[in-house]
């Protein structure tokens, strides 16, 4: 299927799932997220806060573990700069201070950004992903663009509710691949292909 056809498909199931289910796969992604991880060598660590109104996976599980059990590890958060459109990465921990931007994403409202050359690990929001680690997104690319500009050894890994679907069929030359996907039963590891 096209990416369209799964978005529309993805963004049902998951608006379908009740406030139980998505706590309780938030839960799980977040344990096998920790299980299955290496942090060790992480010095910025870059993950979305989840937007409500769209269903998407608890991240903030992910941010109270790692502050408690990663003391040292830097949490940044994405924004899309006003001027140029592209994701940005701005410095987040328990204290700062957010805002609504106009697309009710919660943002910090600082300007301490992190050049993306800096970060180890992306948690790569998605709808669905397939087995050879492509995504679907929503659609603007901010993701791919982002990516793009980290470094090649840098982590990208999803986080998604569902399991894979076996391809996506409008895969492009700018998708970014995913290295790892963590759903709430399994995680999936993509090898590159040299």
């Amino acid at each position: 299927m096209t990416k369209a056809e799964l978005r529309k498909i993805y963004l049902s199931k998951r608006s379908s799932l009740s406030s139980e289910e998505r706590a309780s796969k938030s839960r799980q992604i977040r344990d096998l997220f920790f299980k299955n991880v290496d942090l060790s060598s992480v010095n910025y660590l870059h993950c979305f806060i989840p937007i409500e109104k769209f269903n998407e996976i608890d991240t903030h599980l992910i941010f109270e573990r790692l502050w408690s059990d990663h003391p040292r590890l830097k949490t940044v958060v994405p924004r899309v700069s006003s001027v140029t459109g592209e994701l940005q990465s701005l410095s987040f921990n328990g204290e700062t201070e957010l805002s609504e931007s106009s697309w009710d994403i919660r943002e910090p409202i600082h300007q301490d950004l992190v050049d993306a050359s800096e970060i180890d690990i992306v948690l790569v929001p998605l709808l669905c992903f397939d087995l050879s680690g492509h995504r679907v997104g929503y659609g603007k690319g901010y993701y791919d663009r982002f990516l793009a500009l980290c470094r090649d050894d840098c982590r990208k890994v999803g986080l998604s509710y569902f399991p894979p679907v076996e391809s996506i069929d409008d895969v492009n030359v700018h998708d970014m691949t995913l290295d790892l996907c963590v759903t709430s039963d399994e995680v999936y590891s993509f090898a590159k292909l040299i």
